[in-house]
C-alpha cells in the first residue's frame, strides 16, 4: 500500500507534529508512506517540499496573495480565516508520486486550492485538526453555528450579508467536497459530533482516530535535572503555559490564566508560585501576575519540550476552544498532569481528578480551583503523574494510531476499486 500524507508544514505547528508523527508510524508498518508539504525543515527523502530558492519564495509569497479577498473585510476579527483560492499544482504532483490513498492534515496558508480535491481521483482520508473542513472559511467558529447551514453574514468578518466571502467559500466546497471520495477522521469526539451535524459533511463518514505520540521520546524525567538544564528555580512550584502564539491568540485563554493566577497570587502562593510560558517571547508590556514569569520562546524538538514538560508540576491549558492538544497530549506522556477547561476534546484527554482537572467552562475561579487542588498534595500530584503516563501509554502511542489508520486504509481501498501497491 502506497498512502501519500498532505500537511502545509512537515515540522511547524501542531497539526505538523501529529501528521509527522503519523508519516513514521505507518512507515514502521511497513507502509510505503510519503509526504507532500509546502515547506520543509528536514532531510527526509520521503518528504517532498519546493526544493529551488525561487520555488520555495513563490509558496512564501502565495500567503498574502491568498489573503487578498479579505481586504475587502476592513473590520474583520484578528483570527485565522483561509480562502484557499490560488491554483497550484498539487494534482499534477500527486499524479507522479501515483499513491493508492491520500491522507489529508492541515492543508491551509495557499497550499492546497478547494476546487483541486476534487481531481485528485483518489480516496481522500481527511484527518480534522480544526473546523475550517466544514466552515466557510474560519478554522474555530467560537459561538457561530452558521455551518450547520450555507454560513454567510459572518460574524468573524463582521459581515451582516448572507452571500458574503464565508457563503461563497462554503459553495465552492460543497461542489469540490461533492465530487471527492471522502472518509473523515476527527481528533476527538468532540470534533466528529460537531462536523457530522454540518451541512458540508454530515452525509460523510466520520470516524475517531485520536492522534498518537512516541512514549519513548515524550516520558517522564527528572524534574530536578530538566529545571537545571532549562535554568528553573527548584524551591518552587512551576505552572507551565503554551501554544503556539501563546499569548497573542485568544483562543488559547492566556486572557483566562491571568486573573486566574492572579488569585491564585492573591490567596498565599505568590512565594512559591511561578509561571512558565512557551510558545511566546516575553511581550513589550507583559501582564501582571502577582508571581514571576519565566518567557522562554519556542520549543522545536522534542527533547527540549519533554524538558519543558518534566520541569513543570502542572500544565494548563486555558483554550475556549480546542480539538486534541498536542501539548497535553505530550504533557501527560511526560507524567505532567494538566489542568484544562471541560470544552471541545480536553475530556478525551483530561480525567477529572484523576490525571488533572476539568475546570466549569471559562470559570476562573474554577482554573485557579483546579491549578490549586493539583499542587496542594504531594501524595495526590504523584498519584496524578502516573495515572497521566498510564493514560497515554493505553490509548495514545503513535503505534496504536498508525494501526488504526492503516485499518481504515484497508478498508476503503477495495471499496475504491483500486488495487493498492505491494511493498
Amino acid at each position: 500500500m502506497k498512502a501519500l500524507l498532505l500537511n502545509t508544514y512537515d515540522s511547524a505547528g501542531g497539526a505538523a507534529r501529529a501528521a509527522a508523527r503519523l508519516h513514521q508510524g505507518l512507515r514502521q508498518n511497513g507502509i510505503e508512506a510519503q509526504m507532500l508539504t509546502q515547506a520543509k525543515t528536514g532531510q527526509d527523502a520521503s518528504i517532498h517540499a519546493p526544493q529551488t530558492r525561487l520555488a520555495q519564495g513563490i509558496a512564501h509569497a502565495r500567503l498574502s496573495l491568498d489573503a487578498l479577498p479579505l481586504k475587502a473585510y476592513r473590520q474583520r476579527a484578528n483570527s485565522m480565516f483561509s480562502v484557499q483560492w490560488l491554483p497550484e499544482r498539487l494534482a499534477h504532483q500527486v499524479q507522479q508520486i501515483n499513491p493508492d490513498i491520500i491522507n489529508i492534515h492541515w492543508i491551509n496558508e495557499a497550499f492546497v486550492r478547494i476546487e483541486t480535491l476534487a481531481k485528485l481521483r483518489r480516496p481522500i482520508v481527511w484527518s480534522l485538526h480544526d473546523m475550517w473542513t466544514f466552515t466557510g472559511g474560519c478554522h474555530y467558529t467560537y459561538e457561530c453555528d452558521r455551518y450547520h447551514a450555507q454560513c454567510g453574514a459572518c460574524p468573524q468578518l463582521k459581515s451582516h450579508t448572507s452571500s458574503d466571502l464565508s457563503h461563497r467559500i462554503w459553495k465552492r466546497k460543497q461542489r469540490a467536497w461533492r465530487h471527492s471520495d471522502l472518509t473523515i477522521v476527527a481528533l476527538s469526539q468532540w470534533l466528529g459530533k460537531a462536523a457530522q451535524s454540518s451541512s458540508l459533511l454530515r452525509d460523510q463518514r466520520v470516524e475517531i482516530i485520536p492522534n498518537g505520540i512516541d512514549t519513548d521520546r515524550f516520558q517522564p524525567l527528572d524534574q530536578r535535572i530538566a529545571r537545571q538544564v532549562l535554568r528553573l528555580p527548584q524551591d518552587k512550584q512551576l505552572v507551565l503555559f503554551g501554544a503556539m502564539a501563546a499569548t497573542s491568540d485568544r483562543r488559547k485563554g492566556f486572557h483566562l490564566l491571568q486573573p486566574a493566577l492572579t488569585q491564585l497570587s492573591q490567596n498565599g502562593w505568590h512565594d512559591r508560585l511561578e509561571l512558565i510560558v512557551c510558545g511566546s517571547d516575553r511581550p513589550d508590556n507583559p501582564p501582571e501576575f502577582g508571581l514571576p514569569v519565566h518567557y522562554l520562546g519556542r520549543f522545536q524538538d522534542d527533547l527540549s519540550l519533554a524538558l519543558l514538560y518534566a520541569a513543570a508540576d502542572v500544565f494548563v491549558l486555558p483554550s475556549t476552544q480546542e480539538n486534541l492538544s498536542n501539548m497535553v497530549m505530550e504533557s501527560l506522556a511526560c507524567g505532567t498532569p494538566t489542568v484544562g477547561f471541560n470544552i471541545g476534546g480536553n475530556p478525551d484527554l483530561i480525567e477529572h481528578q484523576r490525571n488533572g482537572y476539568l475546570a466549569r467552562p471559562y470559570e476562573i475561579d474554577d482554573l485557579a480551583q483546579g491549578i490549586a487542588w493539583v499542587l496542594q498534595s504531594p501524595d495526590r500530584k504523584q498519584q496524578l503523574r502516573v495515572r497521566s503516563r498510564a493514560k497515554v501509554e493505553q490509548e495514545f502511542t503513535q503505534a496504536i494510531q498508525a494501526q488504526r489508520y492503516q485499518t481504515l486504509f484497508e478498508q476503503l481501498l477495495p471499496a475504491s476499486g483500486r488495487t493498492p501497491h505491494h511493498a
